[in-house]
């Protein structure tokens, strides 16, 4: 298969950047950049199309465009037969996205991504802050806003007001929304992929069941609408944990995907948070645990406030216009997305778009 190539330093370009078909572009990043508290992995994505009708099209996530201090890019590859690929920003939240497009007599559309990245474990220490990086004003606002289905007003609204009464400081009122999900929510294992993130519908129907989209998006929603700003960041898991079995895969990740959450405090920065994890912690680790049990307790506590990096960051994007796509935007970009003629392909649907993603951590 043609190989093509590109520098992480393209990955910073605004709008769309083609791939050389020459392969002249290499990744200039290695596992050697990173320092010992740093690991590195390579996560490979294999995208087919069955059955495809006239041009063929699939977007592929690829890791956070701007490195932050817990994860970084070490550059991306790819091979296939496609007859166009690019690589986009996203303009609103600076999603990457790989872009690769097929012509209408190609029989069997094949594209395989394979990205690099170094990771290292995150924590804010509650009680002696270290100095933190002064977020722009625009971005805050940005993430204080509502989108489809992550709304800030009505029975939303309403819910945040009476969860975070008597709290006076931005850090009280995000720890009392933290545990209100842990106490009120479950994982409901019969949802499909990571859930819709429909944070209106489960709270209007009381149905507080779902996954890590549905119960990290209540709290972004919930943040929002006490004036903390907060954000899903959409990802996959890419190792296996070292304290909680239940919150990590390696090898094969195509069923991997995970969304955390982030809301920013003053003087602390954006501070990491999965109540959802908690949920899967309740339901998965040991063949399920009550939440009094410690190793719940231990797992609640320290999502409060700092991630295992056994992750991959993707992006924070709603709403998601795909480039060239004819369907209507993505609420949230962590699947690989396909499109024919016939119309957007279901991700979590092997029999008509078939992706794998495995992952492998590097030598240092």
């Amino acid at each position: 298969m043609e190989r093509r190539r590109f520098l992480q330093g393209a990955l910073g370009l605004s709008g769309a950047v083609v791939l050389s078909n020459a392969g002249r572009f290499a990744a200039t990043a290695t596992a050697a950049n990173v320092d010992g508290k740093w690991r590195a992995f390579e996560v490979v994505t294999r995208v087919e199309i069955v059955n495809p009708s006239d041009v063929a099209r699939v977007w592929l996530p690829l890791p956070l465009m701007t490195d932050t201090d817990y994860q970084k890019n070490l550059g991306q590859t790819s091979t296939g037969n496609a007859a166009v690929t690019r690589v986009v920003r996203d303009d609103k939240y600076g999603a990457g996205i790989f872009y690769a497009e097929w012509a209408a007599d190609e029989p069997v559309p094949v594209v395989e991504l394979t990205t690099r990245f170094a990771t290292r474990d995150r924590a804010v220490d509650f009680k002696q802050p270290g100095p933190a990086q002064p977020e722009d004003k625009a971005v805050l606002a940005k993430y204080l806003g509502s989108t489809s289905y992550i709304t800030t007003d009505g029975i939303v609204g309403k819910t945040s007001r009476e969860i975070t009464k008597g709290q006076s400081t931005d850090v009280d009122k995000a720890r009392a929304i933290y545990e209100w999900i842990v106490e009120n929510t479950f994982r409901d294992p019969k949802v499909r992929g990571c859930g819709l993130g429909n944070i209106r519908a489960m709270l209007e129907t009381g149905n507080l069941g779902g996954k890590c989209a549905d119960l990290n998006a209540l709290f972004v929603g919930l943040a929002r609408a006490a004036g903390i700003p907060a954000r899903d960041v959409y990802g996959v898991r890419v190792a296996d944990s070292a304290e909680f079995k239940s919150l990590g895969k390696s090898g094969e990740i195509t069923k991997a995907q995970h969304c955390r959450a982030e809301c920013y405090l003053s003087g602390l920065g954006w501070v990491p948070v999965d109540p959802a994890d908690v949920r899967k912690l309740v339901l998965e680790e040991r063949g399920g645990l009550p939440l009094t049990d410690p190793t719940v307790q231990r797992g609640r506590a320290k999502l409060f406030g700092a991630w295992e990096m056994n992750w991959l960051a993707f992006n924070y994007a709603a709403d998601l216009k795909l480039p060239n796509a004819t369907g209507e935007p993505v609420a949230f970009f962590m699947y690989p997305q396909a499109e024919t003629s016939d119309g957007r392909r279901d991700s979590l649907d092997p029999d008509s778009f078939r992706y794998k993603m495995t992952s492998r951590e590097l030598a240092g």
